[in-house]
């Protein structure tokens, strides 16, 4: 019901180039109505029987096709949102789908978005007293309570490996740096290694952190009542179809970004995995944001891409906000556009599509101008001379047909 929601408040919102026919429409409508007076009073003016006249003013009301120029547009961006839906791609409004294609900086985040989010754990290096276990548990604890993607390298292992879950008093998101909680009235932090500096602490692991960071791993650090527990590696796995969109992206001429809290060496390993050659790290969700309204200001046309609650805000700021996971509701309402299904490859079939219906709305508008130009000067009886003439049935029978090469052409787009 709520994608049925989405569908039908989509196709009652209008597109600019909806709005720029409306506008010719009510020029359009009132210019008809004065010629086809003119033609009638100069029929008369020229000594012709009434009948003549009247027939002349007749033809031009009844040849004249606004019809064609109303349908040129709602039509074809009916049939294109419809298309987009039966293939998991909602679009919320019509101005969306009419400037998909105009976009040309595409910013994706990482985690979740170009990987799959299904983390793994890889390497976990013990500073503490504690058994690898015990420090499982207490992160096991505190990560049950995230929504981050890197919360499911951890709460898989919770059956798989029996752990006792002990219960988190408090509990507090740390965008762009991890995680807090208290168990036992011992403070926990899951996070970055800017968990650090958030506590003023000193970190003699950095060497350990490049060389997992080297072989792809994402980096999580321990620490309870300022005291580092351990250095966890995980992993993430790049989505099939990421590289494969990444270049077709790249051959419809769009500037490709990756946009992401997580270090630099880790972003750029998978970057280069990808074929993405701009990379920025290590940015907090509120900076992200700002990154988006930067490279908006700079004239560039910009489409985000994400999938978390971190990625709302720059979902919401961008030109285009699209959210690749519709089980995060804020990322979805913060989106514009929504892939049903957890697949890259719709991008290109958004922005193709978007082009297709402003391409089709084009050929409709110049039919049903070009259908006006040659057939009005007909219907005034400019062609008298030469032989050629029109009775209000056949002007009926042509009006008819213009509008039903509109409606022909418009539901090419179905295919």
């Amino acid at each position: 019901s709520e994608i049925v929601r989405l569908v039908v408040e989509a196709t009652n919102t209008k597109a600019p180039i909806a709005r720029v026919a409306d506008i010719l429409s009510s020029y359009f409508v009132p210019s008809i109505l004065l010629i086809a007076i003119l033609t009638f009073i100069g029929y008369l003016l020229f000594k012709f029987p009434i009948s003549i006249a009247m027939t002349a003013f007749v033809n031009v009301l009844v040849i004249a096709c606004p019809c064609a120029l109303g349908l040129a547009t709602p039509l074809a961006i009916v049939i294109s949102e419809g298309w987009c839906a039966k293939k998991g791609i909602l679009v919320k409004t019509s101005e969306i789908l009419e400037n998909a294609h105009k976009v040309d900086t595409i910013v994706f985040d990482k985690t979740g978005t170009l990987t799959y989010g299904n983390l793994k754990i890889a390497k976990l290096l013990n500073y503490s007293d504690f058994t690898d276990k015990e420090v499982l548990q207490k992160v096991c604890a505190l990560e049950k309570k995230s929504t981050h993607p890197i919360a499911k390298a951890f709460t898989s292992l919770v059956e798989e490996k029996k752990l006792k879950i002990e219960p988190v008093s408090q509990f507090k998101n740390l965008p762009g740096i991890g995680i807090w909680g208290s168990i036992h009235k011992k403070e926990i932090y899951v996070g970055n290694s800017k968990l650090f500096k958030k506590l003023q602490m000193e970190n003699k692991h950095k060497e350990e952190e490049e060389k997992l960071s080297r072989l792809g791993n994402s980096i999580v650090y321990v620490i309870e009542d300022c005291k580092l527990l351990a250095l966890i590696g995980v992993k993430d796995v790049i989505k099939k179809e990421a590289e494969k969109t990444i270049k077709e992206l790249k051959q419809l001429g769009k500037e490709i970004i990756m946009l992401t809290g997580d270090n630099e060496q880790t972003a750029k390993i998978i970057a280069n995995e990808i074929g993405i050659e701009k990379v920025i790290a290590n940015v907090m969700p509120k900076e992200k944001t700002k990154i988006i309204k930067n490279l908006m200001q700079e004239g560039k046309k910009v489409m985000m891409v994400g999938d978390g609650i971190n990625d709302a805000p720059s979902l919401a700021s961008a030109n285009i906000g699209v959210s690749v996971n519709n089980k995060t509701d804020i990322a979805a309402d913060s989106a514009d556009v929504i892939f049903m299904q957890d697949d890259l490859g719709k991008m290109k079939d958004l922005i193709d599509r978007s082009h297709k219906t402003i391409k089709n709305i084009k050929q409709n508008l110049f039919w049903a101008f070009f259908y006006n130009v040659c057939m009005i000067p007909l219907a005034i009886g400019f062609f008298k001379p030469l032989g050629l003439s029109i009775n209000p049935m056949f002007s009926a029978l042509a009006m008819t047909m213009s509008s039903l090469t509109v409606v022909f052409n418009a539901l090419r787009l179905r295919k």
